[in-house]
């Protein structure tokens, strides 16, 4: 199982975010590259302080932690799905540490001060069906990106010298200050373009279109965001390729709505089989079912089928089906049919009698959201 993100920073879930990056650079600093040389398992931690920290310190995604866990993220690789890397954490969380290791990368910058680029996220809708929300699928999605031309070479940026930035010395009142910015020519990747081929854009990258596999587990929510990293856009040079977000949209099934995990159907009988019972076919997500009704069946009565709903996604079981039972009242009677009901009008059988057992509409509406 997973480590719980909280665990893994030492902090409790009411943490503010002042302590939660507190206790993110303390664990940082703790086992940090550059004093853990060749440590493996100091690497795997800052890995996992650093995924832990890319969670909670994004509010939309610390509340969707909060309440379906990892599996918020799981799926679709990237943070929160063990998918971080060292470039990506020195390029997002670099300045978090100030000073605290010089040039050595946390500031955005690689070695010796070059920074390291991020290629663009993508963005693309999935439609899901309520069948294939309820199961989970992989989906094979077609995806245009850019990639890094083939036969596109880079040099030294001139301006800066390869270092990504610039070093200007002016003079003040307090006399000669230096201050350091980011090369306007290389964007402080300290790179330029030597050649590339003619189809290629001015950052040597062409566009391209590539077969993604996306798993997307049971219980995804509409609206809900997935991430696959490294299947964005390039980045030129040496960067580092951005994201695919998947954004979900949850398709309206023709007669179950979906209500959180749980399921509503509409079933509606006749007057004859509300009296004498009977049994119907209703659909489910996982195929259909036959249901029985029971004789003297009161309109408004929901019958609960349990585990018949949507999976949740933080792994807490499965919610229900709820079937509403309406009983169809015909509006129009032959002859007969009206002599009928006019005979069973004082008729002692046809006389309301609730019981304690026929609960209110309120009280139903009640028992539906306990």
């Amino acid at each position: 199982m997973k480590e719980d993100y909280y665990d893994i920073l030492g902090v409790s879930k009411d943490a503010s975010d002042s302590e939660i990056k507190k206790a993110y650079r303390k664990m940082a600093l703790k086992y940090h590259p550059d004093k853990n040389p060749d440590d493996k398992e100091a690497e795997e931690k800052f890995k996992k302080a650093a995924e832990a920290y890319e969670v909670l310190s994004n509010p939309d995604k610390k509340a969707r932690y909060d309440q379906f866990g990892h599996q918020a993220f799981e799926g679709a690789g990237g943070f929160g799905g063990g998918g971080m890397n060292m470039e990506d954490i020195f390029s997002q969380f670099g300045d978090i540490f100030g000073g605290a290791f010089g040039g050595g990368g946390f500031s955005g910058f690689s070695s010796g001060g070059r920074r390291m680029v991020k290629g663009s996220n993508l963005r693309i809708r999935v439609k899901l069906s309520l069948d294939e929300v309820a199961n989970g699928i992989e989906k094979k999605i077609k995806v245009k990106r850019k990639v890094q031309a083939k036969g596109t070479t880079y040099k030294t940026c001139t301006t800066c010298n390869g270092t990504g930035q610039v070093t200007r010395i002016t003079n003040t009142i307090l006399g000669r200050m230096q201050t350091a910015s980011t090369c306007q020519t290389c964007g402080g990747t300290g790179q330029i373009i030597d050649k590339k081929p003619t189809n290629a854009d001015a950052q040597g990258l062409i566009a391209t279109e590539e077969t993604v596999s996306v798993k997307i587990p049971a219980g995804v929510v509409d609206g809900m965001q997935l991430k696959v990293t490294g299947k964005g856009n390039d980045a030129p040079g040496n960067g580092i390729a951005g994201d695919l977000l998947v954004v979900i949209t949850e398709e309206e099934h023709p007669t179950l709505k979906r209500e959180g995990d749980n399921l509503h159907y509409d079933m509606y009988v006749s007057l004859p089989d509300a009296v004498l019972g009977t049994s119907k076919e209703i659909d489910t997500v996982t195929g259909k079912v036959r249901i029985k009704i029971e004789a003297g069946v009161q309109s408004g009565k929901i019958l609960r089928l349990r585990g018949k709903g949507i999976p949740s996604i933080n792994g807490y079981g499965k919610g229900d089906l709820l079937v509403h039972v309406n009983v169809w009242t015909p509006k129009t009677l032959n002859k007969k049919q009206k002599e009928f009901f006019e005979n069973m009008r004082e008729d002692e059988h046809f006389e309301p009698k609730p019981e304690s057992s026929d609960k209110s509409f309120f009280e139903k509406v009640k028992d539906m959201f306990s």
